[in-house]
């Protein structure tokens, strides 16, 4: 089978790259149409892909005719539309996490496409990295018996100076790093270790100064303009020479979490955007069980197991063939497995929303100050 895909947010930072990789695997799918924001983005952008169509209307993408599959990289707070619309028209789907704006939307969304039976991947691509393929593995043997405690650090850095992006506007934000990283890394620990959340208690913030405000630009140019730009001042000259007046962010970009998991075991986990907060210091997750202990560090691609009595651990090398094309590897594998109705551990729309309720619960508990309880998932 293969796809025709209309792509909406076409030239952001996450639909860039991913359309780059559509291209190199012309077997499995065909870009048709490409929709964005920005006219001189986009027009680039359909000269590369070859698409049929180019356009700043994202209903007029997923009405194309020959497109049956929609790859959404839009900010949190456009798909929900676009999702429901998907599912009228019975289209295969590729949603961005977080699904939506909040779990009400997330819900609507994924009941929607599994009445449709079409196909759905949720990006969440650290399933696939192969120091946390090994740690599933380990952990899968026994060998550490009950688990009873995990740490979890996701610190992504950004540089310093990075300027204002709708990524750190929490009114088309869902939780800002709460559900930007919160959402990878409750993923990962549902796949790797079969664990759920029962309840949270979070401490949320936003802890960078406000930053550079240039108007409407990507994540890779606010990047690139960040690292090019060191601070020396509360103002900075942008390209043109102008001065950039400063915006604070209003999505977290910082959090702690406590959660108990239904297993009686507990989890803290710490996520960051903030240029303060920086990563490679510990590993990256600690599993602690009744028998023994691992600890996995994505820097350095290790996993390492810890007996009683031993503070060194066995650490392994797992080896990293290095990028790979994750559409032709994973995306279009999983959403063929759905479509002819096999079962799939390729996350999808169901993984996106206990996610979602997870970061919700997390944001919540960061407003009101308490425990939240996490909602239990019914007739996935």
């Amino acid at each position: 089978m293969k796809f025709g895909i209309g792509v909406l947010g076409a030239t952001g930072f996450i639909g860039t790259p991913y359309r780059k990789e559509i291209r190199e695997s012309p077997d499995d799918a065909q870009i048709i149409a490409v929709h964005g924001r920005r006219r001189d983005l986009l027009e680039e952008a359909g000269v590369l892909d070859r698409a049929e169509l180019v356009t700043d209307d994202w209903k007029q993408v997923i009405d194309h005719p020959k497109v049956d599959l929609v790859l959404i990289c839009t900010p949190d707070a456009f798909h929900h539309e676009a999702i429901l619309r998907c599912a009228k028209l019975r289209k295969h789907v590729i949603c961005e996490k977080p699904l939506g704006l909040n779990v009400a939307e997330a819900s609507e969304m994924w009941h929607a496409i599994q009445q449709t039976g079409a196909g759905h991947f949720v990006p969440f691509w650290t399933r696939y990295v192969p120091v946390f393929v090994r740690a599933k593995h380990v952990v899968q043997t026994g060998v550490l018996g009950d688990i009873k405690l995990i740490v979890y650090r996701w610190h992504n850095p950004r540089p310093f100076n990075i300027p204002f992006t709708w990524r750190d506007d929490a009114s088309v934000s869902s939780a800002g790093s709460v559900a930007d990283v919160g959402s990878h890394a409750y993923d990962t620990l549902r796949w790797m270790a079969g664990v759920e959340a029962t309840r949270v208690l979070a401490h949320a913030d936003v802890i960078t100064p406000a930053k550079p405000d240039l108007g409407d630009i990507n994540l890779a140019e606010a990047i690139s303009w960040g690292q090019s730009h060191s601070p020396s001042s509360n103002q900075d000259s942008n390209s043109s020479g102008s001065t950039a007046k400063r915006r604070k962010g209003t999505a977290y970009d910082y959090a702690a979490i406590s959660w108990e998991l239904r297993s009686g075991a507990d989890a803290v986990l710490m996520v960051s955007h903030s240029p303060f907060v920086r990563k490679g210091l510990a590993p990256e997750i600690e599993l602690h069980g009744t028998n023994a202990s691992l600890a996995v560090d994505r820097l350095r691609s290790t996993v390492s197991l810890f007996r009683p009595g031993d503070d060194k651990g066995e650490p392994e090398v797992v080896p990293d063939p290095g990028p790979v094309n994750r559409f032709s590897n994973y995306v279009f594998p999983g959403l063929r497995d759905r479509i002819e109705g096999k079962k799939t551990d390729h996350p999808g729309m169901d993984d996106g929303l206990a996610a979602q309720l997870f970061t919700d619960a997390a944001a919540k508990s960061a407003q009101i100050g308490t425990w939240v309880e996490v909602n239990e998932m019914v007739n996935l």
